[in-house]
C-alpha cells in the first residue's frame, strides 16, 4: 500500500474516533457526561446501572480500540506494535474499569477528579495519542544504533 493511501486512511480512521466522541452522549449510555460537565461540585452522584454502564463504557472503548490499532498498524505495518498494543488495551482497559466502578462504589469519597480522568481513559481515544509517538521514538532510537 503506498504511503499516501495509508495517510488518507489514516486521516479517514482518525475522521472516525472524532465521530465517536462528537456521537458517544447519543450513542452510548452515560449518566455522568453531564454530572461532569458541571454539577459534579454541588450534586450526589447520579443514579446508574451499573451493568449498563460498564457495557457501554467497553463497547466505546473496544471502538475506540479497534480504530486505533488500525491507525497503529498503518502508521508502522508492523504486527508486532499491534499485538504488544492489543495487549496493552486490554491490561489498561481491566485496570481502569476496576478502579472505576470502585471509585463509584464509594461514591468518590475521595473525590472527583480522579474518576474523571480514569473516566476520560476509557472513553476517548487517548492511548492512541501516547503509543503513536512512543513507537515513532522507539523506531528512531533502533534506526539511530
Amino acid at each position: 500500500m503506498s504511503r499516501s493511501i495509508r495517510l488518507l486512511f489514516t486521516v479517514i480512521l482518525f475522521a472516525l474516533l472524532i465521530l465517536v466522541r462528537a456521537y458517544g452522549a447519543e450513542l452510548f449510555y452515560d449518566p455522568f457526561i453531564t454530572y461532569f460537565k458541571k454539577a459534579y461540585l454541588n450534586e450526589a452522584i447520579p443514579e446508574y446501572d451499573s451493568l449498563k454502564l460498564w457495557t457501554s463504557i467497553f463497547f466505546r472503548y473496544l471502538i475506540n480500540t479497534v480504530i486505533s490499532l488500525v491507525i497503529i498498524y498503518m502508521a508502522f505495518q508492523k504486527k508486532g506494535l499491534v499485538r504488544f498494543s492489543i495487549k496493552f488495551y486490554t491490561a489498561a482497559f481491566v485496570v481502569l474499569s476496576v478502579f472505576y466502578f470502585a471509585l463509584l462504589q464509594f461514591e468518590m469519597i475521595n473525590g472527583h477528579l480522579f474518576a474523571f480522568y480514569v473516566r476520560r481513559f476509557l472513553i476517548h481515544p487517548v492511548f492512541v495519542l501516547i503509543l503513536l509517538p512512543a513507537f515513532y521514538y522507539q523506531k528512531k532510537l533502533v534506526r539511530a544504533r
